[in-house]
């Protein structure tokens, strides 16, 4: 398995669409930086966000998620609490390839300022808005800036295509837009939820 270069990234992007919408350089200027590096892809955190907040006394629970843990925002920046955590999105939307696993980390000037974002590898096949995880493990408010960078995609390389994509699975995160909050497959090869 080899990390893909720039121009191979490119290439995938605007001949078979793995990323919308693409950035040809850099762009840097007065912003966090976003758009196409050497080895990888730093997309743009989209301004929308769900604000964990513990309001209610909820249980946080991956087989019964409850969306009232969460407070909706929308617009160009998002204060994270201290020591709490915000679900966002990319504005970007991949399509990875067959043969293709892509891990993401977090920028440093994030890292720098006590804020982690976390995203599962993209599998092969799998397509949609990436939902990022920023969580500030800071005992102070934090504030991370929309349709600026926010984490860099690494697009990694099979020998060879895998006999099980994503897509084939009819994974439960397929195709997703927006913030997309966990879900459970309710019955085989199926998910709980309308992507």
């Amino acid at each position: 398995m080899s990390i893909m270069p720039d121009h191979w990234i490119r290439e995938q992007s605007k001949e078979n669409g793995m990323i919308e919408p693409f950035e040809e350089k850099q762009k840097a200027e007065g912003i966090i930086s976003y758009g196409l590096s050497s080895y990888g892809y730093d997309a743009r955190l989209s301004d929308e966000f769900m604000i964990f907040t513990n309001v209610d006394n909820a249980i946080v629970d991956p087989k019964n998620f409850s969306e009232n843990s969460f407070v909706e925002r929308k617009g160009p920046e998002c204060v994270i609490p201290p020591n709490s955590f915000v679900l966002c999105r990319t504005v970007e939307y991949f399509r990875i390839p067959k043969d293709v696993l892509v891990v993401c980390l977090g920028k440093s000037t994030y890292a720098r300022c006590g804020l982690i974002v976390n995203v599962t590898p993209l599998e092969p096949g799998w397509e949609g808005q990436v939902t990022l995880e920023i969580s500030n493990t800071t005992p102070l408010p934090a504030k991370v800036y929309a349709n600026e960078g926010i984490a860099q995609f690494l697009f990694y390389k099979g020998e060879s295509p895998c006999e099980v994509t994503y897509a084939d699975r009819a994974g439960k995160y397929m195709g997703q837009r927006g913030v997309t909050l966990p879900r459970l497959k309710t019955v085989e090869g199926a998910s709980d939820a309308a992507e």
